[in-house]
């Protein structure tokens, strides 16, 4: 099941011009044909979140798995079982992505690779007319975001970030209570991710890749390096593939916290400080990273992550504090929040409830079947993951950051807003 690596990297690499050169290939949208046809679902990268979605889409009678892709054969024999396990048989099952996309038949597809991969594959599927399900963050770097928002316009795909707690019943109640007025002005809102993490491997010696990866397949637009079991195991604790705490597992924290400020623009001003205060190890990235973040309008988003932390905040490991005029609300994407009124912080509405991840998949579904966007559409994707790449730019450069959320470039500060995009392994461009 071995790729041939220069005929994979060509055909991903088709409209490396660019996004403006990728046309549609496909016509057929269940949506817009037949609403009571079975979507028909693909899935790229079926390691442990995309394994994970996958059982969650198989368990919809209304969903076929027709096809499943990943570089790693063990992780397809897996994903393949669990499939047949639920719908009765096996779906079929390739390495190169590009055979996904060309397969007219296939209505939608997962796509759960590591970050470096999400926006290269996902420019070429809304391309070919899929519907996308993308996890987060959707982009590796901010230019990626508004690449994504361009590509799902012109073709005019349903598409749905992994962002599940917007789907929630709890989200849906707590933004009735905001919208309410209750808490008077929201003016500032915190996210925070305080779960302890074990300390980073020492840095082991390069090796040879095993048989049932296609380690060149893996890379793709990333650099070229040898394999290194560190670095393809802890992904995320690399630039080259990853976006570190804030944008692996901030992001659901960071999104919740721009949805109850009621912020539907980038931020234009950012400031970050992080350190390696406690975990040892290789990683690219800080332990401890506090971001700030102003608004046009004068309010404010922060965001905390402490690796370090072995308890809580205000009971939750990930939450977000929206602060009003005349209360706050604790929320947390766990399935709470409870409001608290007045200078006697006297409670008022709360609720406990789901993850939301159940309704966010059907949320998907039911959009592709009524045409209709997403709850978590591409500009929603691109205003929150603009906000952790943002803030990474801040704490690379060490400098309070202004930025034109129109332009979406940073004022007079070349070097900032080379990092805003990347260097793409030739001929994996967008």
């Amino acid at each position: 099941m071995s790729l041939d690596r220069r005929q994979f990297l060509k055909e991903a690499g088709a409209g490396v011009a660019g996004v403006a050169a990728v046309v549609s290939t496909a016509s057929h949208a269940v949506g817009r044909t037949d609403a009571n046809s079975q979507i028909k679902l693909a899935a790229i990268d079926v390691g442990g979140r995309g394994n994970y979605l996958l059982n969650q889409f198989a368990a919809h009678d209304d969903v076929a798995i027709t096809v499943l892709c990943d570089v790693n054969e063990k992780n397809l024999a897996r994903a393949a079982e669990s499939v047949r396990q639920i719908k009765g048989a096996k779906p079929r099952m390739v390495a190169d992505f590009q055979r996904v996309l060309d397969d007219k038949s296939v209505d939608a597809v997962i796509i759960a690779t590591p970050h470096h991969w999400h926006t290269p594959i996902a420019v070429r599927a809304l391309a070919a007319n899929k519907h996308l399900y993308v996890e987060k963050p959707a982009s590796h770097v901010f230019r990626e975001g508004r690449l994504l928002v361009e590509a799902a316009k012109k073709n005019k795909c349903v598409f749905q970030h992994g962002t599940q707690m917007r789907s929630s019943e709890v989200t849906e109640r707590a933004g009735e209570v905001l919208a309410s007025g209750l808490l008077g002005e929201i003016k500032q809102s915190k996210a925070w991710g305080v779960e302890p993490r074990p300390h980073w491997p020492d840095p082991v010696a390069d090796s040879t890749a095993p048989d049932y990866l296609d380690y060149d397949a893996w890379l793709g637009p990333a650099p070229q390096r040898d394999f290194n079991e560190l670095r393809f195991r802890r992904w995320n604790n690399y630039r080259d593939y990853g976006n570190g705490e804030i944008g692996g597992d901030g992001i659901h924290d960071i999104d919740m916290a721009r949805w109850g400020l009621g912020v539907t623009t980038h931020p234009v001003r950012v400031a970050a400080i992080g350190t390696r205060s406690y975990l040892r190890g290789e990683a690219d990235f800080p332990d401890n990273l506090t971001a700030i973040y102003e608004y046009e309008d004068g309010r404010t988003l922060i965001y905390e992550n402490r690796n370090f932390a072995p308890y809580k905040m205000h009971g939750w490991d990930n939450g977000n504090i929206f602060y009003g005029t005349k209360g706050f609300m604790l929320f947390s994407r766990r399935g709470y929040f409870q409001t608290y009124l007045g200078a006697k912080e006297e409670e008022g509405p709360g609720m406990r409830g789901s993850a939301g991840v159940e309704r966010h998949v059907r949320n998907f579904l039911d959009s592709i079947l009524s045409d209709k966007a997403c709850i978590a559409d591409a500009e929603v994707a691109h205003l929150s993951c603009g906000i952790p790449h943002l803030g990474e730019i801040a704490f690379r450069t060490g400098k309070t950051l202004k930025f034109d959320p129109k332009q979406e470039r940073f004022v007079n500060d070349e070097a900032a807003n080379a990092m805003l995009t990347k260097d793409y392994r030739a001929p994996v461009k967008i």
